[in-house]
This record gives C-alpha cells, sequence and structure tokens, in this order.
C-alpha cells in the first residue's frame, strides 16, 4: 500500500512538472503585445486573460490561464471560473518553422474564425492561412492542426505565435515580419521620411511597389470608396496621424482604428504583397452609415467623403467644443448673405399699393423694399462649384460641343457679390471666404437628376496643377497678426475623375507623390505613372489642394 502511494506521488508530480515547463531565456525582454484598439470587448478580455511573466535564477516562466483545455471553456473565452494558472513553453527552435508559407498569409479580412464565426481569441494558420477560433484541445485550430498537420499560428490580437498541438510558444526572429504585416509600426522618425522616401518596395511574388502608392481592391461597385482613400492618403497632417495608434488610443469607434490600419497598410513597406483589400474598412463603414454607403452600391465619392470627413471628426473629439485633426487640416469658413422676401411685409406692400393706385418704379425697375437680408458665418469642409449648362444642340458639323470653362470662373461664386439662387427656400445667397484651410477640398457638381434620368454635365475645369493663386479671383481677409503672412497659393495633390455615362461609369483619382514631384493615375489596383499634362485634360469631379508653406518660384503646369 505504501508503495502504491508512493507511486501515485511519482505520477502526481511528474504531471507537476509537465505543467510547468521552464526553458533557459536569452537576456532578451518579452515582447508586449500590441493592441490594435481599445474596444470594450477587448478589454474584458484583456483583463481575462493577461499574460504575466515572472524570471527565476535567470530564467523566464510564462504563465497563462488555463482556460485552453478546460472542458467547459475550450476557446480561451474566460467563462470558467476557478481556473489554476500554467506554465507555457517558450521555445526558440521549432521543427515546423519551414512549413510557415507567407504567399498565402492575407491580414486584410476581418478577424473571424472560419468555423464558428466568432471574433474572439482568433488564431491564423501559417501554414495555410485560414483563421480558427482558440487553441484548447476542443478548439477549431486544435482540431485544425491534427487533421491537415498544420502546426504553427499566431495570435490575431497578442501576435504571440504558438505550435500546436505541443502547445508551447514559439519566439524566434524569422517571424517578425509576419507580426509588422500583421500589425504595421511606424515611429516618428520614419513618418518624416516617408515624403522623401524613392526607394520601391519588392513583394513575395516578385513585383515591385511604391509604399503609399499601393492599388485598393474593388470588391464590388467600391471604386468611390478607393479613390477617396488614395486622396485623403496625400494629406499629410491626416497621413501622420494615423500612422501613430497611440494618437487616437482613446477612441472606442471601429470606424477611426479601421481607418488607422488601412492607413498603416498602405504605406507600410514590408508589404506581402503589392494591394491592400479595405475589406475591414468597408465593413466599419457600413456599420457606421447604417448600410447608406455598402458593398454592391455605387455612390459619389463627394457624399462619401463629406460623410466619412464628419464621422471621423465626431468620433475623434473629446468634447463637443473641441477640434480634430480633421478641422486642422480641411476647416475654413465663409461668410453668408441671405435675402429672402417677408410674407409679411409683402402683403402690407401690396395692399397699400391698390390704396395708393401703384407701386413705386425708379429708372424701369420696382423698388423692392420688402427684401430682409442676413448676414452670418459657417464653417465649410468643402467648396461647391457650379458648372455652366452645356450647350443642348449640336454645331454645323453634326458633333456636340464639348464646352470648357476655366476654374477661376466658377470659383467666383465665392468672391462675395456673385449671386446664387436657391428654389427651396427661395432666397439669393452670396457667399465670401473668411478663413482659408491648410488643404482645399473643391467639388464640381457635375450630376444633376430629375424626375426621369439622372444626367452628367460633360464640361472640361481647366486648372492650374501648381501656384492656384486664390487671392487674385477672390477676395480673402487679411492677417489676423501683425507679423502673419496670408498663404493664398496652392498645389493640386489628388484629382478624382468620372468617366462614362451617369449611372454606369467608374471613379479613377490622380495624386502626386511628393518624394519625387511625380503624379500617378490609380483605378483600383491599377497603378501607373502619367504626366502632369494629362491631369488637366480630364473630367474633374473632386480636387484637393494643398496650400504652400513656403514661397516657390512661379511656375504653372497642365492647361
Amino acid at each position: 500500500m505504501k508503495a502504491k502511494r508512493e507511486h501515485g506521488d511519482s505520477v502526481d508530480g511528474e504531471r507537476d512538472l509537465k505543467w510547468q515547463r521552464v526553458v533557459d531565456s536569452p537576456s532578451s525582454p518579452p515582447e508586449e503585445p500590441l493592441v490594435p484598439y481599445n474596444d470594450e470587448e477587448d478589454d474584458e478580455r484583456r483583463a481575462l486573460n493577461h499574460i504575466g511573466s515572472r524570471e527565476e535564477d535567470g530564467r523566464r516562466v510564462e504563465s497563462e490561464e488555463e482556460d485552453d483545455d478546460d472542458e467547459d471553456d475550450p476557446y480561451g473565452l474566460g467563462s470558467t471560473p476557478g481556473r489554476s494558472n500554467r506554465q507555457v513553453e517558450v521555445r526558440r527552435d521549432c521543427p515546423y518553422l519551414d512549413t510557415v508559407n507567407r504567399q498565402v498569409l492575407d491580414f486584410d479580412f476581418e478577424k473571424f474564425c472560419s468555423v464558428s464565426l466568432s471574433n474572439l481569441n482568433v488564431y491564423a494558420c501559417l501554414v495555410c492561412g485560414k483563421y480558427y477560433q482558440g487553441r484548447g484541445k476542443k478548439s477549431h485550430a486544435y482540431t485544425h492542426s491534427l487533421e491537415a498537420g498544420h502546426h504553427v499560428y499566431i495570435n490575431l490580437r497578442t501576435e504571440k505565435v504558438y505550435c500546436l498541438p505541443d502547445g508551447y510558444e514559439i519566439n524566434d526572429p524569422s517571424l517578425d515580419d509576419i507580426r509588422h504585416v500583421l500589425y504595421p509600426r511606424f515611429s516618428r522618425e520614419q513618418l518624416e521620411q516617408l515624403d522623401k522616401n524613392k526607394q520601391w518596395s519588392r513583394a513575395l511574388d516578385g513585383s515591385d511597389y511604391l509604399p503609399g502608392m499601393v492599388g485598393l481592391n474593388n470588391i464590388q461597385k467600391t471604386d468611390f470608396v478607393n479613390v477617396t482613400i488614395q486622396s485623403l492618403m496625400r494629406v499629410t497632417p491626416l497621413r501622420n496621424f494615423f500612422l501613430i495608434p497611440e494618437n487616437y488610443q482613446h477612441c472606442k469607434s471601429q470606424l477611426v482604428h479601421r481607418f488607422g490600419e488601412l492607413t498603416r497598410k498602405i504605406w507600410h513597406a514590408r508589404n506581402f504583397k503589392g494591394q491592400v483589400s479595405p475589406h475591414e474598412f468597408l465593413q466599419a463603414v457600413m456599420k457606421a452609415s447604417k448600410k447608406r454607403f455598402r458593398i454592391g452600391v455605387q455612390c459619389e465619392p463627394v457624399e462619401f467623403m463629406s460623410w466619412l470627413l464628419n464621422t471621423l471628426h465626431a468620433d475623434l473629439r473629446t468634447s463637443k467644443k473641441s477640434s480634430s485633426i480633421i478641422h486642422k487640416c480641411f476647416q475654413g469658413e465663409l461668410e453668408v448673405v441671405k435675402e429672402t422676401h417677408s410674407k409679411a411685409i409683402s402683403e402690407k406692400k401690396e395692399s397699400d399699393g391698390e390704396q395708393n393706385g401703384a407701386l413705386k418704379i425708379t429708372d424701369g425697375q420696382i423698388e423692392n423694399s420688402n427684401v430682409a437680408a442676413e448676414t452670418y458665418r459657417m464653417p465649410f469642409l468643402m467648396l461647391g462649384l457650379d458648372l455652366p449648362e452645356p450647350p443642348l444642340f449640336k454645331d454645323v458639323m453634326e458633333k456636340n460641343i464639348i464646352p470648357q470653362v476655366p476654374l477661376f470662373n466658377i470659383l467666383k461664386k465665392f468672391d462675395g457679390e456673385m449671386v446664387t439662387t436657391t428654389v427651396r427656400p427661395p432666397a439669393r445667397m452670396r457667399y465670401r471666404v473668411t478663413k482659408l484651410p491648410q488643404y482645399l477640398i473643391l467639388h464640381m457638381r457635375r450630376f444633376t437628376k430629375n424626375n426621369f434620368f439622372r444626367e452628367k454635365n460633360p464640361t472640361l475645369v481647366n486648372f492650374p496643377v501648381k501656384n492656384l493663386e486664390l487671392k487674385d479671383y477672390i477676395p480673402l481677409p487679411a492677417p489676423t497678426k501683425e507679423n502673419e503672412k496670408l498663404r493664398t497659393k496652392y498645389d493640386l495633390i489628388a484629382n478624382v475623375v468620372h468617366d462614362g455615362k451617369p449611372d454606369e461609369g467608374f471613379y479613377r483619382v490622380f495624386v502626386q507623390r511628393k518624394s519625387e514631384e511625380l503624379w500617378y493615375e490609380m483605378q483600383d489596383l491599377h497603378v501607373s505613372e502619367t504626366l502632369p499634362q494629362m491631369v488637366a485634360l480630364s473630367e474633374a469631379y473632386m480636387q484637393i489642394y494643398e496650400q504652400q508653406q513656403q514661397d516657390f518660384a512661379n511656375g504653372w503646369c497642365g492647361m
């Protein structure tokens, strides 16, 4: 009986030693898990599944809660109380590292288990690229490792790599490139070099690509999203803000974090492929807009741009009166003079006119004393420009004449003198710019709807690519400070155009690469270099101009 008890004690001791596996660790400290965003669910998961570490006699012991092997909690959801801590072995040498296939890894899609469709505790198989939940003995990842013989998995939240079914953690520097693709990182020093970098990057398939000039996948009629994203990527302060996740770690909006992740993937120089799929960002857009913008339904980029900027501003600001990076980049100010007819005054004048016999007529015009004028100021993020009506009839050669108009002519709408008439409500409006933004967004109103169909105005707008001088065409306010210089020159950095019929066409965008001052044409996955003269020959739909921060030599590109 005594021998039997001793045998049982030795078995228990072996089991304890098995659960407490210790490895010699070098002097490098354990990596802190990178948290992509602060969501309430993830905060709870992080509190429940917190991984601690301690050092004993120069060796590192990784301890984590024993939830993966619990029969009641096979996926590590943290719902079973009274769990004991177990030790996880950390190894540098793994015999299955040569099975990792980087060609099939794609982290652009939503982090959901391919079997249970859950987004909790999801691992990616580094052999086949599929997502599975958990790593306990009853989890889908564990089952996949036994059935398919795929043994290397990465946790999509903590970025830790494990070998299944053995269960030990792999700490090998050769896997760092996968971690960087999963969650790209940028330092403050790297941000300063982005607009100076002229070096191309090479994808795994051997193709070359430019960081920041990668194509975006058109999932289904999402070209209006792609051209908007590519345009905003040229706005340097906005890009730099979203490349550092700490700038918006307080924000709980998924749209903000998905936009930040997409920005980091576009500008990452170590991608496995030369294009990016905005799938996760589109899912966040569908949810935030309540399916106003969704996959498979074509929309106008100007509507999406307006919604996106306003939503990002509302999510980023900490209080109602606080500003955000959106307003710092794009917000300007208009002075609006609104003239409306007062019904009470009009009725009284009509009765007086009947009693006195007639209205007063001076120099052939009826004296209008029943007009009420209201002056107020309003902020703006973009300016809408009205195009002249195209000719209704063909010329003698039986061809339609495509009219052309200089940009300065349609900018006169904001000179404070030109009157714009509105139908509902009936009013006469005059606009004057009182504050210029750092980045000016212009929108040419090409599409009009009536009761029967949608029309497109084919008028070409002639605009400068460099040195757009606003003060020569519209009156601008004087500087508020004595030594401050009013900056009124702008350079074009993005030009969105529309090709084809109103309901069947597509969008593409011309963007500038600042490091070499070259222009690129981007249409979904297609990216090609083009001449600056070609930029001004297109049917401009939406443009972004950047304010010059220093005086350049006078130059004119384009038409």
